[in-house]
């Protein structure tokens, strides 16, 4: 064991993951966040308005099951809801509104529904019980020197209670009555996994040589809440789905909670949050009743829609991509830190817990934690070298699943109705059903319950892909050919 130190930035999923492996090698950690406990419940995270709910899919799951931690993962899944596909709500033409259920997996597998609060709370409990780590809220990053190794934080006796991206007049005016003090630590290797606005990657950029690009897509987000039922407190729809009204530019999706409620989103463009703005309150219901049938009244009363819809922030969605993650030996980038992604697949959480395996299998691939004395190389050394290993590796893939989660709103949007992706989507289940030796698997089964590299992934749908247009081809010719030689013997040309 190294016992070296290191500092982790940003306690969220992501960052308690990191020092749960890094203890678990022997280090000596220190967690740093600007908030307050994230355990307090009234602490609100910067990045959302209430305690929303995510899909915990198999990467996620893969990551916590590496962690060398003792009952973690049982005491989390054991707070999550399985389910088992998309619940596509819809209108027919005579005005009837239908469901139709589409299984995500033709083996049966499943995404879990689970509340991001409990999930970090059960992470913060189990480091808490490690002699060798250290917890440090109301602390902001505000300087690093990553050639020196040291870094200076802010203090704060109050912790910034409102939204990052939508401060409330009060917190955004209001000063602490006295400059917070400034402190100065060493490490010898820091992770910052402080989300997309990282304080991390902006000190970073003062070193590495570091391209980046930031996209904020034409789509906002609000939050809504479906009650469980009055009569007898169950959910109001089926729990075991993804809820999905598609509205072609637009959608409207309800993820199951442990208390039978359902956190729901509107993600729409942002021409349509402008219109509803400064319509009447009246306007918005009947929005919801042509775009999104069976919301409202049926599930959400119209006082509590216009209510929740005046009151919950109307949040935009970032696309972040950069590269290197890491400078020299000394610091790297995790999570929404280093690819911050749209929400669309599920996987910015997966995939950011996944960084934490890959990182710590090429760390220890690289013998950083072999303190064996007839190693020929320095401990920096190799690290360092485990570093860039590791940014040339994990780059590729988060580029594509960022892609991915971009091109997978369409498909939430309106393609969940189209008969090209539904006949797509049986036809690659049935293969991989009757004929699994070929190896083929639905573009979502490989990302959400498998742990295939994403890069390769895209690669391996894109063949499938062409194979499919092939085939199609060749039957389309095949029934062409067929019909002229009929009509050929049958003298059935014209001329």
């Amino acid at each position: 064991m190294t016992g070296q130190k290191v500092m982790v930035i940003g306690a969220g999923p992501v960052g308690a993951l990191a020092a749960l492996y890094a203890a678990n090698r022997g280090d000596n950690v220190e967690v740093y966040d600007l908030r307050t406990d994230l355990r307090d419940p009234s602490t609100t995270p910067l990045n959302f308005t209430k305690s929303i709910n995510l899909a915990l899919s198999e990467r996620g799951i893969n990551s916590m099951r590496h962690a060398r931690c003792e009952g973690l993962l049982d005491a989390v899944l054991s707070e999550t809801i399985p389910m088992h596909g998309r619940m596509i709500h819809g209108q027919a033409p005579n005005g009837g509104l239908y469901e139709e259920s589409q299984p995500y997996d033709a083996q049966g597998r499943f995404i879990r529904a689970v509340d991001r609060a409990g999930l970090n709370k059960r992470l913060l409990d189990h480091l808490e019980q490690m002699p060798n780590v250290t917890f440090y809220f109301n602390h902001k990053l505000t300087g690093a020197d990553f050639n020196r190794s040291v870094a200076w934080f802010e203090q704060r006796k109050q912790a910034r209670a409102d939204h990052a991206q939508n401060p409330t007049e009060d917190t955004a005016m209001k000063a602490e009555p006295e400059r917070p003090k400034e402190i100065s630590v060493e490490f010898d290797f820091l992770i910052g996994a402080d989300g997309a606005h990282s304080a991390s990657r902006y000190h970073m950029m003062k070193f590495a040589r570091l391209a980046y690009q930031q996209e904020y897509i034409d789509t906002l987000w609000c939050e809504f809440h479906i009650e469980p039922r009055a009569a007898d407190g169950s959910f109001a729809i089926s729990p075991n789905h993804l809820h999905i009204w598609p509205g072609g530019s637009f959608m409207f999706i309800a993820i199951p909670s442990l208390d039978k409620s359902f956190t729901c989103t509107l993600f729409a463009p942002e021409s349509y949050f402008a219109s509803l703005s400064t319509a009447t309150s009246d306007d918005l219901v009947s929005s919801f009743s042509r775009n999104f049938p069976g919301v409202c009244p049926e599930l959400i009363s119209p006082t509590s829609l216009k209510r929740q819809f005046a009151e919950n922030p109307h949040l935009p969605l970032i696309s972040i991509k950069c590269t290197p993650y890491h400078y020299k030996s000394n610091v790297v980038i995790l999570g929404d830190a280093a690819h911050a992604m749209v929400p669309f697949y599920g996987q910015g959480m997966n995939a950011g817990l996944e960084d934490v395996r890959v990182l710590f299998d090429i760390l220890d691939a690289h013998d950083v934690y072999n303190d064996s004395p007839k190693l020929a190389t320095s401990l920096k050394e190799r690290r360092g070298g485990a570093l860039n290993a590791y940014t040339l590796q994990r780059a590729p893939d988060a580029a594509a699943i960022n892609d991915l989660a971009l091109r997978n709103y369409e498909e939430m949007c309106s393609g969940v109705n189209s008969p090209i992706y539904r006949m797509r989507k049986w036809l690659e289940e049935t293969v991989n059903v009757f004929l699994p030796g070929l190896g083929w698997r639905t573009q979502y089964t490989r990302v959400s319950f498998e742990n295939q590299p994403y890069s390769e992934v895209e690669k391996a749908v894109a063949r499938q892909g062409r194979v499919i247009i092939a085939a199609i081809g060749l039957g389309v010719f095949g029934i062409s050919s067929l019909t002229a030689l009929g009509l050929l013997r049958r003298g059935g040309f014209d001329h």
